[in-house]
């Protein structure tokens, strides 16, 4: 959907053909509702965009003439590094070769291949259409026109890149979110604070804060700079930081607890799942469109 938003013909390939008929069908019920709400990105029309979607049948004729592969496959070494072995026999010198990978690195993710210049992760963030970090993480002999070309392709279709200067295991994004995540579990099992009292400090507090600026700009309006933030801030920090436990363990006991407290707010069952990230989406939908009016440029 994005790469059309762009103005871009985009190609559908599953080894499971029902998948790609879903996957259209999908697309034009969202396209459709998107348009209805004044939230259709790009400058083409639903129908329009939808034209320019289509799926393939097979992967030769997915990728013939491609300036840009993204591979979205599950999360599995064995099976992306399958995909990519595949793709380095039938690409030509020019294509992009992307993986969607959260975690896996690219140094062994595009190990042994031939088009190794033209491979990296761009990870997106999910749902990439209302979220649009996309973080760019080149295999170490990846060309820097690689990256760049897929920077500005990023940044045509409305996405915003940002560049992982060396692969390191979690990337960027999810580094820090395994980090709070980390600390939230202590915080539950320990008994701290309850599992719906945790969200409120992120959604009611820091997740505000954070939606426009970054913890370290955070660092520096908090005090007349950064250097005046570290010089009155940062003894407290470090014996604060002292105080935190080891890597949880996540068992299956905290689990339940957090589950319990999550099942009160929104049962897990699959409607109402759908219905509260549906709520979820609209609700990134409005901020992107608040902060596309506020943000400097």
């Amino acid at each position: 959907m994005l790469f059309a938003s762009g103005g871009f013909q985009v190609k559908l390939y599953d080894i499971e053909q029902q998948q790609i008929r879903n996957a259209l069908e999908n697309i034009r019920k969202e396209m459709k509702l998107l348009e209805q709400a004044g939230a259709l990105k790009g400058s083409l029309s639903a129908e329009e965009q939808l034209s320019l979607i289509s799926g393939c049948p097979n992967i030769q004729e997915a990728v013939e003439g491609a300036m840009h592969i993204q591979e979205c496959v599950p999360e599995d070494l064995e099976l992306k590094k399958k995909i990519f072995a595949q793709l380095d026999s039938i690409v030509d010198d020019r294509v992009i070769l992307s993986s969607s990978t959260s975690c896996l690195m690219p140094s062994k993710l595009f190990a042994g291949l031939v088009h190794v210049k033209q491979c990296i992760v761009a990870h997106p963030v999910n749902p990439p259409y209302y979220i649009p970090l996309v973080e760019l993480v080149p295999h170490p002999e990846t060309a820097p026109a690689t990256v760049d070309r897929t920077h500005a392709l990023m940044k045509k279709i409305g996405q915003c890149p940002m560049r992982v200067q060396k692969e390191v295991a979690g990337f960027v994004l999810n580094r820090l979110q395994y980090a709070i995540i980390s600390e939230a579990w202590r915080l539950v099992e320990e008994g701290i604070v309850s599992p719906s009292d945790l969200d409120l400090v992120m959604s009611e507090g820091l997740g505000m804060r954070y939606a426009f600026i970054g913890p370290l700009e955070t660092m520096h309006l908090n005090a007349e700079g950064m250097l005046s933030y570290c010089d009155r801030y940062s003894e407290g920090m470090k014996h604060v930081l002292k105080t935190f436990g080891p890597i949880p363990e996540f068992s299956r006991a905290t689990a339940e607890k957090v589950n319990q407290d999550m099942c009160m707010k929104v049962p897990d069952d699959p409607e109402h799942l759908a219905a509260r990230r549906q709520w979820r989406d609209e609700c990134l939908m409005r901020l992107a469109k608040l902060k596309s009016q506020v943000q400097p440029q």
